[in-house]
């Protein structure tokens, strides 16, 4: 049995670091508290594989800079050259933005004082680095000894992170532009291990993925004929080009 009491500051510290690597910003702070952050992780890792990627970010971040993770994260989120790494709980749970999670997390900050500063989350409620942001949050109001943020935090965790983290992380960690990435979602893994001990909840089974289908075009027959027409007359044309060449 995990005494919460005594890990909870642990807890703030990575739901804090992780809202970081995952908060899209563009605010000069973006990265404000990330190196005292990873010498804290380091000293007291999760496990050795989490605490082996927690160098490997420190070093990342050392040579190539902050400049280099931004770019990554840029790859991997926002790049239409790759296949972007989707990043909000509705988009894993139903397929599409803004869905039921989004409300469902908006019906939980509507219980706190906590609220989001437009200004700097650009993205909805319901995204992975607002949602660890407000995970810090809670915590460290649980802290200051306002006990009523604990159920908040357990719904949160049990309703809206735990069913699509998994999916998530396997999404980050395969992405081709992952490297420093990589090693963060070796920690996100270790550390959802470690919360799901701590809410005393299981992983759920991967689930069949539901995505929203375009529906399909309805044409009449006489349509369907002009089409394949149209097709054939131009694969002719294109052919007797090729020969007279």
């Amino acid at each position: 049995m995990i005494n919460k009491e005594s890990v909870n500051k642990a807890r703030s510290l990575y739901y804090g670091f992780l809202s970081k690597m995952f908060v899209f910003t563009t605010s000069d702070e973006r990265y404000a508290g990330v190196n005292e952050a990873l010498e804290v992780m380091i000293q007291n890792p999760i496990d050795e594989n989490s605490g082996e990627a927690l160098k490997e970010i420190q070093a990342f971040l050392t040579t190539c800079g902050q400049e280099a993770l931004i770019q990554e994260y840029d790859d991997i989120f926002h790049n239409p050259a790759y296949k972007v790494v989707r990043n909000t709980a509705s988009y894993y749970d139903e397929g599409v933005e803004s869905g039921h999670q989004r409300l469902a997390v908006k019906n939980f900050l509507a219980k706190t004082k906590i609220r989001r500063n437009e200004n700097y989350f650009k993205e909805n409620e319901d995204s992975v680095g607002f949602i660890f942001t407000f995970m810090h949050e809670l915590i460290e109001l649980i802290m200051q000894d306002q006990k009523e943020y604990a159920n908040i935090q357990h719904c949160l965790f049990t309703e809206v992170i735990n069913p699509f983290v998994d999916e998530f992380i396997i999404n980050v960690y395969e992405h081709p532009m992952s490297k420093a990435y990589k090693s963060i979602a070796i920690v996100l893994n270790a550390f959802v291990a470690f919360e799901r001990m701590y809410f005393e909840v299981a992983k759920p089974p991967m689930k069949e993925k539901i995505r929203v289908v375009k529906p399909v075009e309805v044409i009449s027959g006489a349509e369907a004929r002009r089409r394949a027409e149209n097709k054939a007359k131009k694969e002719a044309d294109k052919a007797k080009k090729t020969v007279e060449v």
